[in-house]
């Protein structure tokens, strides 16, 4: 699962519209199309004409057109409610039409017509069940796309000075959104970029990181010290965990790792990072590749480990940040990504590659891709945690 889509679409529409759901249930399914039109009704009826056609040119004590019952069960599993019901009427006619072709010696009689008619009622019932549970899942879908996009917000092409460009991949493809969470606000005293990743999956994980973004959508917008910010976001997860374990919640135990980093007015060749146990992030650009020396903090939600006096909260450090240089954040689900052998996914070798062979790889949109790209391969596709990659460049 890439970026959320911007715009309305139809899964938004079907948690509210039914016969929406039903159509697009049908839609979905008849992945049988050609330019554009559906033909799912062609294998059942070439089914029939074929059973049909055998049975009258072979001998007359090799019968075959009781097999005919198999024509509303396949119709039941490509088409429609209606088509199913049709292919049912269509096969006890063609089975009385051949059937009755033969000498009485010859036919198939009574018990095979009832069969191939409770064969087609069967199927019928059957369609059904399969266009709900479609629709059941495609309300489910359309619910947990209205999730992800309010955890995971659309945001502009260019959004407060900066280029940006990002991918989620959820591990579980059903699921749509797990703990990964990333955002830019920008506010009156620069901007703040944030990216995380809430320890554990499901709604639990996805709780936290929405409680967690909508603080730095707040406090990145209306406080002037970073370093606020930061303790804003920890006071907000430890409030959150003290609501869970309120409610009788075992998952009362989450913390979350995080990059907090600070784009200031006035300070065009800087970048301001607070280092919450995260990854730490790389810059990439015409000078190479480079790994900023983050690391060391606590992740957020694991300050009560800390002996009383002892800072909690890790420093707000400043690094040189040129505005051809790119910066490359990433999630645990890349740096962790293991080959089918066992190896690690090595992101610094693999990006500085890359610009080695084409310094244009540094821009945000390449330098996702290529990163998203070398994690499938690498794990052929099979990813074991939520995975996510975000790359800032100044405008």
């Amino acid at each position: 699962m890439t970026r959320p889509a911007t715009g309305g679409g139809r899964q938004s529409l079907l948690v509210r519209y039914p016969r929406a759901g039903r159509r697009e249930a049908l839609h979905r399914h008849q992945m049988l199309r050609v330019r554009g039109r559906s033909i799912a009704w062609v294998p059942p009826l070439l089914l029939l004409f074929g059973i049909s056609v055998v049975d009258a040119v072979t001998p007359g004590d090799f019968r075959i057109i009781s097999w005919i019952v198999l024509v509303p069960g396949i119709a039941a599993a490509l088409c429609g409610a209606w088509g199913t019901a049709v292919f049912g009427v269509l096969s006890l006619l063609a089975y009385a039409i051949v059937d009755s072709a033969w000498p009485d010696e010859f036919r198939a009689g009574l018990p095979d017509f009832i069969l191939v008619a409770l064969g087609g009622l069967l199927a019928a019932a059957a369609c059904v069940v399969r266009i709900r549970g479609e629709e059941h899942l495609l309300r489910m879908r359309g619910i947990a796309e209205t999730i992800r996009r309010t955890v995971l917000r659309p945001l502009p092409a260019e959004w407060g000075g900066l280029s940006h460009a990002g991918v989620y991949l959820a591990a579980d493809t059903d699921a749509r959104v797990g703990g990964d969470f990333y955002d830019i606000q920008p506010g009156p005293h620069g901007t703040r970029v944030l990216v995380g990743d809430v320890q554990g999956k499901g709604l639990g994980a996805v709780e936290a990181a929405a409680a967690l973004l909508g603080t730095f959508r707040e406090a990145g917008y209306h406080e002037p010290d970073l370093a606020t910010v930061a303790e804003r976001m920890a006071v907000r997860i430890r409030r959150h965990r003290d609501h869970i374990a309120a409610l009788g919640r075992s998952d009362n135990d989450r913390f979350a790792t995080a990059l907090l980093l600070g784009f200031p007015h006035g300070a065009s060749d800087t970048v301001d990072v607070v280092n919450f146990g995260h990854d730490p992030p790389l810059i990439a650009g015409p000078r190479g590749v480079r790994t900023l020396p983050t690391t060391g903090g606590l992740p957020l939600g694991l300050g009560d480990l800390v002996p009383p006096g002892v800072p909690t909260l890790p420093p707000v450090r400043r690094f040189p940040f040129a505005a051809d240089e790119t910066l490359l954040m990433t999630t645990d689900g890349v740096t962790e990504a293991r080959s089918p052998d066992g190896a690690f996914y090595p992101l610094t070798v693999e990006v500085t590659r890359a610009l080695t062979a084409d310094p244009r790889t540094a821009r945000p949109r390449r330098l996702v891709a290529l990163v998203r790209d070398g994690v499938l391969r690498h794990s052929r596709g099979h990813l074991a945690d939520d995975t996510t990659v975000f790359a800032v460049r100044r405008l």
